[in-house]
């Protein structure tokens, strides 16, 4: 089964994430659970949670297809033990969420170390990873890689490899094709897109494939740069997304767009249909 869809609004409410994704024909989905960009977060009562949850398994969307995204203010990295602290609070309150929707994972940005050292930054976002998951057990926290700007964490496998490590082999990966087409993976051919998943299940293993996001790139090869475009209009074109489709490891996850115009992603969910 191959799960495709789009990172979602949720301004109409968590049900009318499931009216957007059948209009939208997709069988899969994307959201924040929380504004992205704040701290503050309405609450989710017992009756929201139970509709959203009744909502998903009338309309076929299992938990397995469905990846909630943290907020981008989360840096467990941190080298202030205060703010990284809070951090790793903020994260735990979001696997809660998630745990009060039915849902069975959480992907998010890995952080950045700022002034500290990459190694130090990567034991430590293990570590609260870690006692995140010790208080929600039922939510997997998975790691999205990173296209390498600036001091973010998880632009390059082995530290994908080691920050699972740090929390003891539990968590999954989310590939992003912008990421790592920018962090200097050339997955442009199918060969190229072989070459790297070879790569991931060598470093990494396949099991902790628990998602991918469907970007074109703004920017070139290596770039560094995290600029998303419509599938076929950057730098990597369609070649990727036609070996992405068909390859038998992308089965049974979501494969989600976060490309930048929302008007071409129901023609985008058909042409990544078609390439089945």
């Amino acid at each position: 089964m191959k799960y495709i869809g789009a990172h979602f609004n949720i301004s109409n409410g968590f049900n009318g994430l499931v009216n957007d994704a059948l209009e939208f024909g997709a069988n899969s989905f994307a959201l924040f659970t929380k504004p992205s960009l704040q701290w503050n977060a309405k609450i989710i009562t017992e009756d929201v949670g139970s509709s959203f949850i009744n909502e998903c398994q009338k309309h076929f969307f299992p938990k397995e297809a469905i990846l909630p995204h943290a907020s981008y203010m989360i840096n467990m990295g941190n080298p202030d033990e205060t703010k990284s602290r809070n951090a790793q609070i903020a994260f735990t309150s979001e696997l809660k969420r998630c745990k009060q929707l039915g849902l069975s994972m959480l992907n998010f940005h890995p952080g950045s170390y700022l002034t500290s050292s990459l190694d130090e930054a990567i034991k430590q976002i293990g570590r609260l990873v870690k006692e995140s998951m010790d208080q929600v057990e039922s939510v997997i926290p998975v790691y999205e890689m990173m296209a390498g700007q600036g001091t973010n964490i998880g632009f390059e496998l082995e530290q994908m490899r080691d920050l699972i490590a740090e929390s003891d082999d539990k968590c999954g990966i989310c590939i992003d094709t912008c990421h790592v087409f920018a962090a200097g993976y050339d997955i442009r051919t199918e060969e190229g897109w072989n070459d790297f998943m070879d790569k991931f299940d060598e470093i990494i293993g396949h099991k902790h494939l628990m998602g991918i996001h469907l970007n074109d790139s703004m920017t070139d090869l290596g770039s560094k740069k995290d600029r998303h475009e419509n599938l076929g209009f950057g730098k990597i074109r369609i070649g990727v997304f036609k070996a992405l489709i068909k390859d038998k490891r992308t089965d049974n996850i979501p494969l989600i767009l976060e490309t930048p115009d929302a008007s071409k992603w129901k023609e985008e969910i058909k042409m990544l249909k078609s390439f089945q």
